[in-house]
């Protein structure tokens, strides 16, 4: 008895685009689409690094080198801050009038005269209340005195210099007298000049003080003068000794020289 053969299976033929081959094409064309992404990354990526340099060159140009316009504009906002205090001194009296005030009151005379002194108040009209005698820099490593005589000549000090060693400190003393009546809140005011631009302004309260025949010395705090290659160099000061009336006491320029050395 015969077994029928099993019939014959026909083979497939492989289409190349599937199967194994046709993965690894598949295969092919996504690692060079992946390629292309990362290049095309890479490209933007340096594209926004160029761009963050830039922006960062141009901050710190503009952080060194600041224009005209912003200096206006930082000079204009100190005006404002200057003006947008909103202080109004107290009505000024006489010494005489002070005087007078409870004159009854035993206690408060002897205050006043503890707190004034015994000044014989001047009349003479023509002789100024407040005198501004000398401008002294206080330096202790200075190898001779820096004072300016501010009875004489003011015109004399913009020919001539301070010379102040770098890096030094300093204080500024103002000796006045007050000879007639109580002056209140008077300021020394400084603006200081390099190459014809006003590079600070500075206000020192320097209080009230009544009259007496001994001149008043006052002192501004500790100050350590420029240093380095750039701050070396001439500095033109105009000065102003001032009261809460705006009275101008005494207005004056003088020079300061910032060297290397005391002498060089």
């Amino acid at each position: 008895m015969r077994y029928p053969r099993p019939a014959r299976r026909e083979r497939k033929s492989r289409d190349p685009g599937s199967g194994r081959q046709g993965a690894r094409g598949r295969g092919g064309d996504v690692r060079h689409s992946v390629r292309e992404g990362a290049r095309e990354r890479r490209g933007r990526s340096s594209a926004l690094d160029a761009g963050v340099s830039h922006i960062q060159l141009e901050v710190s140009m503009a952080e060194q080198e600041p224009t005209a316009e912003q200096l206006a504009q930082i000079a204009a906002e100190n005006e404002e801050d200057e003006h947008s205090v909103n202080y109004k001194p107290p009505a000024q009296k006489s010494i005489q009038e002070i005087q007078e005030l409870d004159k009854d009151d035993e206690s408060l005379r002897k205050y006043k005269e503890a707190l004034l002194g015994r000044v014989a108040v001047s009349a003479d009209p023509n002789v100024p209340n407040v005198v501004v005698t000398r401008l002294t820099l206080v330096c202790s490593t200075a190898p001779g005195p820096l004072e300016l005589d501010l009875t004489g000549d003011l015109e004399s000090f913009k020919k001539q210099s301070f010379v102040l060693k770098e890096g030094v400190e300093y204080r500024i003393k103002i000796s006045f007298r007050v000879n007639r009546e109580i002056v209140s809140g008077m300021k020394y005011i400084q603006h200081t000049y390099r190459k014809g631009v006003k590079i600070d302004k500075t206000d020192y309260m320097v209080g009230s003080y009544g009259p007496r025949a001994e001149e008043y010395e006052f002192l501004t705090p500790m100050e350590e003068a420029p240093k380095g290659m750039l701050a070396r160099g001439s500095y033109n000061i105009k000065s102003r000794f001032t009261d809460d009336d705006r009275t101008d006491h005494l207005s004056w320029e003088w020079n300061l020289t910032i060297k290397k050395e005391w002498k060089d």
